[in-house]
């Protein structure tokens, strides 16, 4: 089993809004017995809570169900988890200062919009002092990059399906 954690500031708007995007289109190419997706937060700020409800909207628009609660990125999660996707530099950085004071290593973390083919930033902006359509705007550019993720992850891992 391929494990890919998403990550955001209070994962609660990006990172959950990723992972369930991610499992929808794993579901859809029956590769479900294959991936496996979590999403957490590098902050403490949202532990237990429920997502956003305009990113639960959003994804509801698009046939999506987010079903998670909060968490905070742990060393653990270096450990057991193969592919880690930062929605931006700040949490890649708060990634990186988590292995450096657990003296971990991972060779597969990489920014979310790495995978978006002409992406106009390599940062998914952060929608939660905004409205509807920055939430629109951060799934748009979610799921874009994560077909697109896949597509490497297929190839990586000579999935045939």
């Amino acid at each position: 089993m391929i494990k890919v954690l998403f990550v955001c500031l209070g994962n609660i708007c990006r990172s959950p809004l990723a992972e369930a995007i991610f499992n929808h289109q794993i579901n859809s190419l029956d590769l479900a017995y294959k991936f496996q997706s979590d999403s957490c937060g590098t902050s403490d700020y949202h532990i237990g809570e429920l997502p956003d409800e305009r990113s639960v909207a959003s994804a509801k628009r698009h046939g999506i169900a987010i079903s998670h609660r909060g968490r905070q990125l742990n060393h653990a999660d270096i450990r057991d988890f193969d592919y880690i996707i930062a929605m931006d530099k700040s949490n890649k950085k708060n990634i990186l200062q988590l292995m450096e004071s657990y003296n971990l290593s991972h060779d597969r973390i990489y920014l979310m919009r790495e995978f978006q083919p002409n992406a106009s930033s390599n940062e998914v902006p952060d929608p939660y002092y905004g409205g509807e359509d920055g939430f629109e705007n951060v799934y748009q550019i979610l799921n874009e990059s994560i077909k697109e993720f896949i597509v490497q992850l297929k190839k990586e891992h000579q999935v045939y399906a």
